[in-house]
């Protein structure tokens, strides 16, 4: 059993490396906007005391040496945006929670005291912090569709002056072609759910954010081609900077 044990131990260590890649840095107002890829979908920002997690999914060691929220963003219904076990499972004592009607109404318990509802179209200031909920659905549009109009948000955030766009799971929809103003955005690109790579690629030359990041990019086929997203939006302007992180550091 002696023998065995350095071994376990290497096993027990390589099963709980679930840690994230390293954080970038946006230079904001008072302070930098730091953001922390997580996996897939899941994200934090932190900014002059404010941390938050969007869409916290994939187990509490995801968050352990990361800040406890004080804002909980949930786009969407689905297990990899609204996960009760994750939820659970982390510190969020302090967090306001800040979700569509439809994730509100299959929260847990523990936390619906929490949670302010915001629908498509609707802006307002949670902890000093303006937010807009923003629509994202698939097209073409249908009853059976994985995401219906209305169902989920998108989330744009006015942070340090800069906007901060999380698309949750779209596919190329005139809302999002239309934002305006956009210095970070978080695009998602995975079939059959929601966007290919080209559609995302002309959605992001249609808004043109400063900077954005392709994530949310595993579908069923695996992960998706995120180099091949970087070349097409390149080829359309050299000015956006694509920044290519890993979401999957499983």
């Amino acid at each position: 059993m002696k023998a065995l044990l350095p071994v376990l131990l290497l096993l027990a260590s390589m099963a709980g490396n679930t840690q994230p890649p390293a954080p970038d840095y946006i230079p904001a107002n008072h302070t930098s906007i730091k953001i922390q890829p997580i996996l897939h979908g899941t994200l934090m920002l932190e900014w002059n005391g404010e941390v938050i997690y969007s869409d916290p999914y994939g187990g509490a060691s995801r968050f352990q040496n990361l800040p406890a929220p004080s804002m909980i963003l949930i786009t969407d219904i689905h297990g990899d945006h609204l996960n009760p076990e994750t939820l659970l499972a982390i510190d969020t004592e302090s967090a306001t929670f800040v979700v569509p009607q439809a994730v509100a109404d299959q929260l847990p318990e523990e936390i619906t005291s929490k949670v302010i509802v915001m629908k498509n179209g609707e802006s307002r200031k949670v902890n000093d912090i303006l937010i807009m909920a923003v629509p994202m659905y698939n097209l073409p549009e249908s009853e059976d569709s994985r995401h219906t109009r209305g169902r989920g948000n998108g989330y744009v955030l006015h942070l340090g002056g800069k906007n901060i766009y999380i698309s949750g799971d779209t596919e190329d929809i005139t809302e999002m072609r239309a934002l305006k103003d956009i210095d970070v955005a978080f695009v998602c690109m995975n079939l059959p759910y929601t966007m290919d790579i080209d559609q995302a690629a002309s959605a992001v030359l249609e808004f043109r954010p400063a900077v954005v990041y392709p994530f949310h990019y595993r579908g069923q086929g695996g992960l998706n081609d995120i180099e091949g997203f970087k070349q097409l939006v390149n080829k359309g302007s050299d000015q956006i900077d694509v920044r290519l992180r890993n979401w999957y550091s499983e």
